[in-house]
């Protein structure tokens, strides 16, 4: 069996024990087990989808959107992650929302490593509220509460995280630490014992006897009545001035009590009146900033999208198209290692090949009298390769047939004075009139 088979074989096998994973909602596991499936075949398309569903369901969406996008670069048709590209791109603002969700987790976190839990919990609350999946978010707060030993509230964080990914080894060990500071472990442990176990017979356990009888009868209302007669008398003597003694004790420590939390709600008020106070400012600071960030993450997409474009045109064998989608795309804002082999590739094709088609299509718009489209495509041309007279004697004669003689002047110029010993510059010196 050659590698190459081997290699499939156990990126099926990791395939398939991902899948069983996360049919039982173990999530962590799932990730685990498709990591390893493309790892051994990357063109595993079925685990790749995979991985990337299991990233959006635990709420990272980023890490999701690069697993789409690679797997439609290595299999543009039939291929559900173009479905799930569109879905998301089909739902408005919602990129948007996720992006703005990451900024504020990653706030954050820098809180929480600056010291102010305080603003960390209330930066990972506002988080975990527009995006309840976010597994990340949740086990910090969860790490906060239990640093400030609210170990209830940490507890309901882990459970949501248990909820969305059962077998979260970090979830199961912090809950385990915030079972044993609240006590339900302890709980549990009984519950667990009495439900497998059988009550044994003490010595002082009676057995009635198949021949003992009831009295009945006066007998019985004659009990009954000596009895309610000795309950009063013991009530009003004995019970009554205990429990007005202890009422009024009652009374005393509740009123106590109260006076000290009124004193302590008078102090938080003023506390959080100053904290509203900075976080106005803040939120002023946020909004311009998240003004900014929405355009940015647009502009990403789009350069994701023409991307999937020119690969689309190559497949196609259409270069002209592919170099004009090209021209006005921006590759430098992709971050994704995945695809800067590919991005590479691209540019070099279009630095050794591609200035030559802008050229072409600028010199068809010149004789067709579109002057405008020309000088876009011969300005484009100059991006790609700077180094190339030819163009500058083109884009010239058209600036002086279009009735702009300073600008063909000072391309002229540049001809003579950057390529003297050519035919070119021979020309522009004729056309300047030397």
């Amino acid at each position: 069996m050659d590698y190459a088979k081997q290699c499939r074989q156990i990126s099926n096998s990791f395939y398939n024990m991902g899948l069983e994973k996360a049919n039982i909602r173990d999530l962590s596991g799932a990730v685990d087990c498709l990591k390893k499936s493309i790892h051994f075949n990357k063109y595993n398309i079925e685990a790749r989808n995979l991985l990337g569903l299991v990233y959006y369901e635990i709420g990272e969406t980023a890490e999701a959107l690069v697993q789409w996008v690679i797997s439609c670069n290595l299999q543009p048709e039939k291929n559900r992650a173009i479905h799930y590209l569109h879905e998301i791109q089909g739902r408005l603002g919602r990129l948007e929302a996720e992006s703005i969700n990451i900024k504020k987790y990653n706030q954050g976190l820098a809180y929480a490593q600056s010291g102010s839990d305080d603003l960390a919990i209330l930066q990972l609350s506002r988080v975990v509220e527009q995006n309840p999946r976010f597994i990340k978010a949740h086990m910090v707060l969860a790490l906060l509460y239990m640093s400030r030993k609210d170990y209830t509230k940490a507890g309901k964080s882990l459970y949501k995280v248990l909820q969305i990914d059962k077998n979260n080894s970090k979830a199961l060990w912090y809950m385990s630490i915030v079972k044993s500071h609240t006590g339900r472990a302890e709980v549990e442990k009984k519950k667990l014992t009495n439900a497998f176990s059988h009550r044994k017979m003490q010595d002082d356990d009676i057995i009635i006897p198949s021949t003992y009888r009831e009295n009945t009868g006066w007998q019985t209302i004659i009990h009954i009545a000596v009895g309610l007669v000795m309950g009063v008398v013991a009530v009003f003597f004995l019970v009554l001035p205990t429990i007005q003694r202890s009422l009024n004790q009652a009374h005393n420590q509740e009123l106590t009590a109260v006076l000290e939390q009124v004193n302590q709600k008078n102090q938080e008020l003023a506390d959080l009146t100053e904290e509203m106070e900075e976080l106005k400012d803040q939120k002023g600071q946020a909004e311009s900033r998240l003004q900014t960030i929405d355009g940015e993450n647009q502009d990403v997409l789009s350069q994701y999208e023409g991307l999937i474009q020119v690969i689309q045109a190559y497949r196609a064998d259409d270069f002209t198209e592919a170099v004009k989608i090209y021209c006005n795309l921006n590759l430098d804002v992709i971050q994704s290692e995945g695809l800067q082999p590919i991005i590479a590739q691209i540019r070099a094709d279009m630095e050794a090949n591609g200035y030559q088609v802008l050229a072409a299509l600028g010199n068809t718009a010149a004789a067709n009298h579109n002057s405008t489209e020309a000088m876009d495509y011969y300005q484009k041309s100059l991006r790609l390769k700077a180094d190339n007279p030819q163009v500058l004697y083109d884009m010239a004669a058209l600036c002086e047939s279009s009735g702009d003689s300073e600008t063909a002047k000072e391309l002229w110029g540049q001809i003579i004075m950057n390529y003297p010993n050519t035919e070119l510059a021979q020309q522009a010196k004729t056309a300047r009139g030397y």
